[in-house]
C-alpha cells in the first residue's frame, strides 16, 4: 500500500515567500491548503503554478489576526484533505510607516501584535490541538510547525520597533511549542529570513540595493522566496532529524557580528 501524500497549510501563502515555501513544499511531494486574506490572481496564479507540479492545491479564505474564525477555517482545512501534517506560520504585516519609537502608536502596535503573534499563537494552538486529537497511521508522514519570522527578531530596527517585538515573541512561541510537542512527534521550528525580494520589500529596493552593495551581507545578493521555501522544505521533510526549538537564518550572513 502506497503511503498518502503529507499536508501542508501555508498561511500567507497566495505570493512572496509564502509563494516561495508553497513551491517548495510541491517540489517536495506535499498536498498544500493556502490561506491568505484574499482570492485575487496572485492567489490563482499560486495554486495554477502548484497543479503544475503535480500537486493538489486548495484554497481557504480568513484573516489570522481574527481568531474567533480559526475553528471555522481549520474545519476547511481538514475536509479538504482529512488530515493535516504541517503547519506554515508564515502569514503577517508590516509597519505601514517607520519613524521614531517614541511616536509609535498603539494602533499600529496593536495591529502588529495581533497578526504576528497573538493571531499566530492561537492558530498554532487551535492546529497542535487537532493534531493530537488525530488517530494516526503507522505510516504516517513527519508532523512540523514551521513558523517565519525575521532576522529582526534579534536584529534591532528601531524605526519599526513593533515588528521586531512581535518577531521576538515568535522565537520563544516556537520555544514554547517545541518543548510541549516534542514528546508527541511534532517537531517546531523557526526560520528567519533577511532581506527578501517581494512585494513587501519593493519600495525599499534602491535602499537594501544600496546596502547590500557596501556589504551588509557577506553574500551579496537578495535573498530569495524560493531560498526560504528550501529551508522550510528541508525542515517539513524532516532531513534534519534531531532538531526542534532552532532559529534558522536564511539572510545571506547578516546576522554574523564582523570585527
Amino acid at each position: 500500500m502506497i503511503a498518502r501524500s503529507p499536508v501542508a497549510l501555508v498561511t500567507g501563502g497566495r505570493r512572496g515567500i509564502g509563494r516561495g515555501i508553497a513551491y517548495a513544499l510541491a517540489d517536495a511531494g506535499f498536498d498544500l491548503v493556502i490561506n491568505d486574506i484574499e482570492f485575487d490572481a496572485a492567489t490563482s496564479a499560486t495554486l495554477e503554478a502548484i497543479a503544475a507540479r503535480g500537486r493538489r492545491a486548495k484554497f481557504v479564505l480568513g484573516d489570522i489576526a481574527a481568531i474567533e474564525s480559526h475553528d471555522a477555517m481549520l474545519d476547511q482545512v481538514w475536509s479538504l484533505f482529512g488530515t493535516l501534517d504541517v503547519l506554515v506560520n508564515n502569514a503577517g504585516v508590516q509597519v505601514k510607516v517607520r519613524g521614531d519609537m517614541l511616536e509609535t502608536a498603539p494602533e499600529s502596535y496593536d495591529r502588529l501584535l495581533d497578526t504576528n503573534l497573538r493571531g499566530t499563537f492561537f492558530l498554532t494552538q487551535k492546529v497542535a490541538r487537532r493534531m493530537l486529537a488525530e488517530q494516526r497511521e503507522a505510516d504516517a508522514p513527519p508532523r512540523a510547525i514551521v513558523t517565519i519570522s525575521s532576522v529582526n527578531a534579534a536584529i534591532v530596527g528601531p524605526s519599526r520597533a513593533e515588528y521586531c517585538i512581535s518577531k521576538a515573541g515568535l522565537t520563544m512561541m516556537t520555544q514554547l511549542y517545541a518543548e510541549r510537542l516534542a514528546g508527541d512527534d511534532i517537531m517546531c521550528h523557526e526560520v528567519r529570513p533577511g532581506i527578501i525580494e517581494t512585494d513587501m520589500t519593493k519600495p525599499a529596493k534602491a535602499r537594501y540595493d544600496k546596502l547590500i552593495a557596501e556589504g551588509l551581507t557577506p553574500i551579496k545578493r537578495w535573498g530569495q522566496p524560493a531560498d526560504i521555501g528550501k529551508t522550510v522544505a528541508a525542515l517539513a521533510t524532516r532531513a534534519l532529524p534531531f532538531n526542534t526549538g532552532a532559529a534558522f537564518y536564511v539572510d545571506g550572513g547578516m546576522h554574523m557580528k564582523v570585527l
